[in-house]
């Protein structure tokens, strides 16, 4: 392959990687992401599945009017009500709209799911990649399970639709099962039996199930594939896609053995990680590639050393080079207002007069309880005080008595739906107690599946960062808090994922 030959970077965090669970954001937050991919000029963004639900359609329609950069995809289904949807959203983009249609190919999901013949799939699949042809010339086509697809049929489907016009094929681990030699033979196969291979992209779509999402990726890479689809922090369904950072950065570090290259300025991707993590509520896990708390953190003594003497002895790249400022310490109780703006905007907020100075309230009063400020700080009073879905739950006054002679008791006042409540409620602790509050206030039947807690930074005065998982009528969802007192962080965070699942539409997308 040539050393000058460029992948294709196809994001898909708006669209699959919000189907993780919990992780369901409105417009704003949408168009945040948005703002912050095209910041690292990505070559497409997949904004969602306008079919899905009026809320998807307004969300992708406004990515297309706002974002001028990627190419803006919406997902549909091989049918033409879909594709007629998602044209009408992705229209605004012009000729940088692209209408991504699939339907499975594999026997199982023909046999169980579709309960169709190979015939009928196929003639579907050219079918529908006609109609969106009816509207622009950028159509990409997915065979849903490919990897599991009998591999004549698989050729036999891609060779159809590149003929009726798809000028992407993806070839997706729907289910996360195959392993980097695998995927590197389907690729092989397909580039040796497909006469009419040349006239599209290949894009790979891979699953991380057996957490080899990154490696069956690149697999595809070397054997010819020209786009890999993937998400910031790796998130989405189940065990999540193929991680953004992860294969970008490989591809960065090892040009020896990976002649290709990308579009990505990868110093925007440390603040596009913690921009979705404080608005998803998904914590990132310390030790997670490239992005993690831990990446660039040495502790063993001989490891310390090395990197005093001279840092590639242990790191493989430089904090710089994914927008990781090393500086932690960067404002205090002294700093104005320009000082905490432009540190925000290094960080990839783009907020508004109102909001600057509502996080800077909430800054000053942090910065008076607290020797010093860290990033960390930062996206924490963004996400509590800015990121919200719409508040039918306002969490006004709390006061938590507790000790080993007493009885937990957490008195809580509300604003419920415009009506302000106060009840005083005794628990096993206090953050139990506080919760049971707060359902009695709320009348909510939300159960709790998780409750984690967690300091943004070191020291004892350091922010409580708490995140909540609840389950109600089916659905999940996450809520994220954070405040000096962890009690009043615990209650901000169910607060918080209780206006999520208030708010978040019903719907339910399809995986590819």
């Amino acid at each position: 392959m040539s050393s000058e030959r460029i992948i294709k970077i196809f994001d898909t965090t708006l669209r699959d990687g919000e189907q993780s669970p919990g992780a369901s954001m409105n417009m704003d937050e949408k168009l945040r992401i948005a703002h912050q991919l095209e910041k690292l000029n990505v070559d497409a963004i997949e904004a969602g599945f306008p079919i899905a639900s009026d809320g998807d359609f307004e969300a992708v329609k406004k990515v297309a009017q706002t974002i001028k950069g990627p190419q803006i995809a919406g997902l549909c289904r091989a049918n033409n009500m879909d594709i007629d949807r998602a044209w009408e959203a992705l229209k605004y983009a012009k000729e940088r709209g692209r209408i991504h249609t699939f339907i499975a190919t594999s026997d199982i999901h023909m046999k169980y799911k579709l309960k169709m013949s190979e015939q009928q799939v196929l003639d579907i699949a050219v079918k529908a990649v006609q109609r969106a042809k009816g509207y622009t010339h950028n159509v990409e086509f997915s065979a849903e399970d490919a990897v599991r697809t009998r591999l004549p049929f698989l050729a036999k489907v891609v060779q159809a639709v590149i003929e009726a016009g798809a000028t992407t094929v993806n070839i997706p681990d729907t289910v996360g099962y195959t392993i980097p030699s695998e995927f590197f033979e389907i690729i092989s196969y397909l580039r040796g039996n497909v006469p009419n291979i040349d006239q599209a992209t290949i894009s790979v779509h891979c699953h991380n199930d057996l957490g080899l999402a990154v490696a069956n990726s690149l697999a595809a890479i070397q054997a010819g594939a020209g786009q890999i689809e993937c998400t910031i922090n790796g998130i989405g369904e189940r065990a999540g896609n193929c991680s953004l950072e992860e294969v970008v950065m490989t591809l960065r570090t090892r040009q020896d053995v990976l002649p290709y290259k990308t579009n990505v300025v990868t110093e925007h991707i440390y603040p596009t990680s913690r921009m979705l993590s404080t608005i998803t509520g998904i914590v990132v896990q310390p030790n997670k590639a490239i992005v993690g708390a831990n990446a660039f953190a040495h502790e063993a003594g001989i490891h310390q050393h090395g990197v005093i003497m001279e840092k590639s002895t242990y790191e493989i790249m430089t904090p710089e080079s994914i927008g990781l400022n090393q500086s932690k310490l960067v404002l205090g109780k002294h700093s104005g207002r320009h000082a905490f703006k432009q540190r925000l905007e290094e960080m990839g907020y783009d907020l508004n007069k109102e909001d600057v100075e509502k996080a800077f309230v909430r800054f000053k009063s942090l910065a008076d309880a607290k020797k010093e400020i860290f990033d960390e700080d930062l996206d924490a009073i963004i996400a509590d005080e800015i990121v919200r879905m719409p508040e039918k739950y306002k969490l006004l006054q709390m006061n938590v008595s507790s000790g080993s002679f007493a009885a937990p008791t957490a008195t809580v006042e509300m604003d419920v739906a415009g009506k302000v409540k106060k009840v005083a409620v005794m628990g096993v602790g206090p953050v139990d107690a506080a919760f049971k509050a707060i359902k009695k206030l709320t009348g909510s039947k939300a159960q709790l599946l998780a409750f984690n807690v967690g300091g943004i930074t070191g020291g004892t005065d350091a922010q409580g960062e708490c995140s909540v998982r609840l389950l109600a009528d089916g659905r999940e969802t996450i809520g994220q808090g954070a405040h000096p007192d962890i009690i009043v962080a615990s209650a901000r965070a169910y607060v918080n994922a209780l206006n999520r699942l208030a708010s978040t539409l019903e719907r339910k997308s399809p995986q590819i």
